[in-house]
């Protein structure tokens, strides 16, 4: 009855279309947003040896993705599925209740190996090793492994270098996976586990606190970026790792997206945009997003100032000196 009066007049019936429309898309004149979202060094990353909190921390990740139904793309470093050289059945289980969800594995190296840090033969040989039981999964559910992600986001200095593993990813049919939303979640995650480590329940639950938030002003950052640059929001590309904090709250940060308009979309549809076919020529020692590297080819002054970044407390709860 309340529904056939709403519609009786032209009015209502524009005010119906215009909710229908801020509930469908979110946040009002934030629609068409699109996102990947990616999750590294698979299949955990923690202080934590127990098989058990990697087992929590996988299933948590997994059913956050399962219950929201995004296309996610894991990225592995073989190198953990190994003890004393010799194939550990246990942590292998988790990456195929990653293939087991429907998620498609990408490379990350073996041993999560610096490409800056590293000769490129050695580099090439650690892609080479971190590639054999991931296509070997993917091919149990009719997939193949397609997408390679830099460690430390660390893709050579210099010219001839990123010349030569470009020449091999297209060899072998490597699609590099960019970031352009990158974070320090893993601080986060390091002083997440160091409380809960040490039994202090409540900078735990100051850290957890402090998580979301800070995503949401790096999201935004990056939205601004993207403009500065390019005059409009590209399709972005969000860093995540599977870690205790994610295991937490990514329901939370899928739930953030949506709010800010996003469609989480496959990692595929994510590079169709045009912004991607500019090439990335960085050189420099540091791992920073793709929305910088673009702004750097173009001159410095495209950078942005007052990127958001990790509380003082979360930084010395994590141990760490800086980003």
């Amino acid at each position: 009855m309340f529904m056939r009066k709403l519609l009786s007049t032209t009015g209502s019936r524009l005010l119906l279309a215009a909710l229908v429309l801020i509930f469908a898309c979110g946040v009002p004149g934030q629609s068409n947003r699109k996102i990947a979202v990616t999750i590294d060094d698979l299949p955990v990353v923690t202080i934590f040896n127990d098989i058990e909190v990697r087992r929590r921390i996988t299933r948590d990740i997994l059913d956050q993705i399962k219950d929201s139904q995004v296309p996610v793309v894991g990225f592995v470093n073989e190198g953990k599925l190994y003890r004393d050289g010799k194939l550990v059945d246990d942590e292998v289980d988790l990456l195929r209740q990653w293939t087991a969800a429907g998620l498609e594995l990408g490379n990350h190296t073996y041993s999560h190996m610096s490409l800056n840090s590293n000769p490129v033969g050695d580099f090439i040989s650690d892609v080479e090793r971190g590639e054999i039981v991931t296509k070997q999964l993917l091919a149990t559910r009719g997939m193949k492994l397609r997408y390679f992600r830099h460690p430390y986001l660390h893709t050579g200095l210099d010219v001839e270098t990123k010349r030569t593993v470009a020449a091999y990813f297209e060899k072998n049919g490597y699609t590099v996976a960019p970031v352009t939303v990158d974070d320090a979640d893993w601080i986060f995650a390091r002083a997440y586990d160091k409380a809960e480590k040490d039994g202090d329940k409540d900078l735990r639950k100051r850290v957890g606190e402090a998580y979301v938030p800070y995503l949401e002003l790096k999201l935004g950052y990056w939205e601004k970026q993207s403009k500065a640059l390019l005059g409009r929001e590209v399709a972005q590309t969000l860093l995540l790792h599977a870690n205790s904090v994610n295991a937490e709250f990514l329901g939370d940060i899928l739930d953030l997206l949506k709010k800010r308009g996003y469609e989480c979309v496959s990692l595929g549809e994510v590079l169709r945009d045009e912004a991607y076919t500019q090439a990335e020529t960085f050189t420099g020692k540091a791992g920073i997003s793709w929305l910088h590297r673009w702004a750097m080819a173009k001159g410095k002054e495209n950078i942005l100032p007052e990127e958001p970044r990790v509380p003082e407390f979360v930084m010395k709860a994590a141990g760490v000196d800086s980003e």
